[in-house]
């Protein structure tokens, strides 16, 4: 029995040709990256509002001139009130002829082991303890003591004497610029700063004696208050209370002497024998200061240049500059070491 195959009896049909391929571009579309979220810019440190608040009530309370600044020294912000106002600094001036007095001894000009001979045509006035030893033949002492008489007793004789050394108020001045301590002026030296404050002009025989006092008895009040307004519309030795902390900060961050001339000011700061019921008085346990105060001239109830200034340190080794700078008052001195005080306590509350 045959089986027929079907597909050999299917008549052939012609089948048609097949299309050419066509070619058609490929367009491909590359996918942009997601672009990153911007990184987020680190917000600085602000002062907290507390210290904010205590220091512009502080400010705002007081019955006279004053500035008053505090600087973060390890996060960078200040807090200040009426901080950029050039007011006298008087004896807070001693800081800059120390600190260039160690700039020299960092360069190799000078030496602590330096001796030294005060005459009495050194002497100056006001507050210098070192007159009591300088006999007819002088007194011969070095440059290290010196500098400890200047920044621990404020003696101004001491001072006067190595500002000369490194060169004089021009030789200060330059080094303020040169290290960039903005808003500080240095005045002529302790006699001349003295004499134009009271409208006068220094002659070489006050020293050591009594003439300029008797010289400024002698003036009339209308004339020594007219020459003290002149001052303190435009002090000699101004300096902002910002200013200050920007130089406290400059030094105790080591951006002006060496680490050993450093320390060893700071120590003599912290050694100051001189306002302990300023700055110092608003301590906290474990906190220090290293400082330098200042005091003007007074003319009947009106006290000029009351300051302190220096380098709070907190137990936890935080560090403040604070300046407060009371260029004119009538308010007794209580009243001003209470404020100056209550600064120092408003820092100390932060670390609570």
């Amino acid at each position: 029995m045959s089986v027929s195959i079907l597909s050999a009896c299917v008549p052939s049909v012609q089948q048609p040709a097949p299309p050419a391929p066509v070619s058609v571009p490929i367009t491909v579309q590359k996918t942009p990256p997601a672009a990153l979220p911007p990184r987020p810019i680190p917000a600085r440190p602000q002062p907290s509002a507390d210290l904010l608040n205590a220091v512009q009530a502080l400010g705002a309370g007081f019955q006279g001139e004053v500035g008053i600044s505090v600087r973060d020294i390890d996060e960078g912000w200040v807090v200040a009130w009426e901080g950029d106002t050039p007011r006298p600094q008087q004896s807070v001036s001693k800081l800059w002829v120390a600190i260039a007095v160690m700039d020299a001894v960092d360069r190799g000009r000078l030496s602590l082991t330096d001796p030294v001979t005060v005459t009495r045509a050194d002497l100056t006035v006001f507050h210098q303890p070192i007159r009591a030893l300088v006999g007819p033949n002088g007194y011969r002492t070095t440059i290290g003591e010196l500098l400890r008489g200047a920044m621990t007793r404020s003696d101004n004789t001491c001072n006067d004497v190595l500002l000369w050394k490194v060169g004089g108020p021009t030789a200060i001045n330059r080094m303020l610029a040169d290290k960039g301590i903005a808003g500080v002026r240095f005045g002529p030296g302790e006699r001349q700063l003295q004499a134009r404050t009271a409208g006068l002009e220094w002659r070489p025989e006050w020293a050591g004696g009594w003439g300029f006092l008797q010289a400024r008895a002698a003036m009339t009040y209308e004339a020594r208050d007219k020459a003290l307004r002149r001052y303190l519309a435009a002090p000699l030795d101004g300096a902002s209370a910002n200013g200050v902390t920007l130089g406290l900060s400059l030094l105790a961050q080591g951006k002006l002497l060496s680490a050993r001339s450093t320390e060893s000011l700071l120590t003599l700061m912290r050694s100051s024998k001189t306002g302990p019921l300023r700055l110092k008085s608003g301590l906290g346990t474990g906190w220090t200061l290293a400082h330098k105060t200042g005091t003007g001239q007074d003319l009947g109830s009106l006290s000029t240049g009351y300051n302190d200034v220096g380098l709070l340190v907190a137990p936890d080794g935080h560090r403040y500059a604070v300046a407060v700078m009371i260029a004119s008052t009538r308010q007794p001195i209580p009243v001003r070491m209470r404020l100056m005080g209550n600064v120092t306590r408003a820092v100390v509350h932060l670390k609570r």
